[in-house]
């Protein structure tokens, strides 16, 4: 009988394919099943919904609010992929989360690609296994925003200066199309979400010069024709805002965005110093149980050229946002790569005992965190068709840290790695599908529900538009009722009524809306209730859409005869 070789399935180009398509089915669940997020991924879509509506492709807006935050390369790519695949019409979220998945599976194959030049074929593609199955990259995998593609873009670049630095290590010239896709890499991530990538590599290179005392290597990556192509991508729209913006985009995104980020928590994300560091265990997971053996490999090996590339990837860049005051769970996602890489490196050797208890411990530790999650959101919010999905989460998520934490500690590692990510890739698709079921969460999905029922949505054209609501003024009912969906107050739902409009009234405004409605001597029919929770304020919300009055035919006058 013929046993399964690895190495042979994942060499030369197989290795990083088969990671993508990994991280392909590790993403989709994500991205088919979630509703519309708030608040950012719903300002994403709902921005370029504009661009594509407008034709505008330069100004970003968020209504008839400058969004200047952030450069345009997501809204770029997902006007393309809605553009290709669906109709802004539509306003289904899945289209404009294609760049997402499209950018973590570029993340998983970059891994690949770089480990297979490191380590080989075989920790190449389990690095990249690794990378495309953490929660963290299969989660933003399935959310319309900057981040999944911005990993991408900057694993592209660092695999690609992996092999450089090898490469000018070895004394070889390094291939151009390295060079290529290392400066293409460094552009799309400035597209992206501007100094962010480019400071992951900076550090690094910074770090891996000084501590190999040698710049020479920086010579080979082909600035003269590098920092052009990067010019190019970026230049042309850079100067278009400008002019388009007299300036007032980079007054809001370095003055408005960044600078407070640096300065203090902004937008009232904080978080300590170490915060990362502890999130590990549940953002790396279900690769967990290798998280001490990859630290073990990066100190005890780390005069190796590879891993000491790897150290210098991880660590200045990981130090930066521990030490940023601004904090969201997903900042680190640039220096995961490094960190795969690391766990799948220490797979090639004997892991020690105290990096196999460890790693089971905090295995079975991520574990109980995701269970936790999934019971406390199945008992506060959950409906009878979540606890199907919720089982299937708590028993996949245990069986990927109990079945890894055992052939781990009985020296399998490999094989540990390999049944944690199956069970785990399951595991997390099943908590997509809990996170769906939890209705009282999905508040703009059941506003629109109840509009469509009632013939009041606008997309209907039965009722005149647009709809006011009060209270909810959340980017996600934006995105699907449209541009020019009324955030308001009680006084201008009853004008909306007035008007014919619908109206949708919060329950702390509806003694003002009623009295608002009597001054303007118009009554509303309630057609629905939806009560739930709006995660975005940590506020309990009840809404009631009305419809407007119906519309009297004006009576003709009789003529005198």
């Amino acid at each position: 009988m013929k046993t399964f070789d690895l190495d042979r399935h994942v060499a030369g180009w197989r290795g990083p394919l088969f990671a993508a398509l990994l991280t392909l089915v590790a993403g989709l669940p994500s991205l088919l099943l979630m509703p519309p997020l708030d608040r950012d991924e719903s300002r994403f879509a709902q921005a370029t919904a504009q661009m594509l509506e407008s034709h505008d492709y330069v100004d970003i807006r968020f209504q008839d609010e400058p969004r200047w935050k952030k450069p345009v390369g997501i809204y770029w790519l997902q006007a393309a992929a809605v553009s290709l695949t669906s109709d802004v019409e539509d306003r289904e979220i899945a289209p404009y989360r294609i760049p997402s998945l499209l950018g973590a599976m570029l993340a998983a194959w970059a891994v690949a690609w770089a480990g297979a030049a490191l380590f080989g074929s075989r920790v190449g593609f389990l690095g990249g296994a690794i990378m495309g199955t953490t929660f963290l990259l299969s989660s933003e995998a399935g959310i319309a925003k900057t981040d999944a593609m911005l990993c991408g873009a900057t694993t592209l670049a660092m695999a690609a200066l992996a092999r450089i630095y090898m490469a000018t290590r070895a004394g070889e010239r390094p291939v151009r199309l390295h060079k290529f896709l290392f400066w293409a890499g460094l552009g799309l991530s400035i597209l992206i979400k501007g100094p962010i990538g480019f400071l992951v590599i900076a550090l690094a290179v910074i770090a891996l010069s000084i501590w190999d005392r040698n710049i020479k290597w920086l010579g080979r990556l082909g600035w003269g024709w590098g920092l052009p192509l990067v010019a190019l991508m970026v230049g042309p729209w850079a100067i278009a805002i400008t002019i388009a913006t007299d300036g007032g985009f980079w007054r809001e995104a370095i003055g408005g965005d960044l600078a407070p980020k640096i300065a203090g928590a902004h937008e009232s994300h904080s978080g300590f110093p170490g915060m990362y560091l502890l999130l590990a265990p549940l953002l790396f997971f279900p690769s967990t149980l290798l998280l001490p053996a990859a630290v073990s490999t990066g100190w005890s090996r780390r005069e190796e050229p590879a891993i000491r590339f790897l150290v210098c990837w991880l660590v200045p860049g990981w130090l930066m946002f521990e030490l940023a005051p601004t904090k969201l769970w997903h900042y680190t996602l640039p220096t995961f790569g490094a960190l795969a890489l690391l766990a799948a490196a220490a797979l090639a050797r004997p892991i020690g005992r105290v990096s196999r208890i460890t790693g089971a411990v905090l295995a079975v530790f991520a574990a109980v965190l995701v269970i936790g999650i999934t019971i406390y959101g199945l008992t506060v919010y959950g409906t009878s068709t979540a606890q199907t999905w919720a089982a299937v989460t708590v028993v996949t998520t245990l069986a990927a840290a109990a079945i890894g934490a055992f052939l781990l500690l009985n020296k399998a590692p490999v094989a540990a790695l390999i049944l944690s990510l199956a069970f785990g890739v399951v595991g997390h698709a099943s908590l997509a599908g809990t996170i769906r079921q939890l209705r009282p969460l999905a508040i703009a999905p059941q506003l629109e529900r109840t509009l469509e029922a009632a013939d009041l949505h606008p997309r209907q054209g039965r009722t005149p538009g647009p709809v006011a609501i009060t209270g909810f003024h959340e980017p996600s009912f934006v995105f699907l009722t449209g541009r020019d969906t009324e955030l308001t107050d009680a006084q201008g739902a009853a004008e909306a009524l007035a008007e014919g409009r619908p109206a949708i009234v919060e329950a702390h405004d509806a003694d003002a809306f009623r009295a608002a409605a009597g001054r303007l001597g118009v009554s509303g029919r309630a057609v629905g209730v939806v009560n739930g929770h709006n995660y975005s304020s940590g506020d309990d919300v009840s809404l009631t859409v009305y419809a407007p009055p119906p519309r009297t035919a004006a009576v003709p006058e009789a003529s005198g005869q």
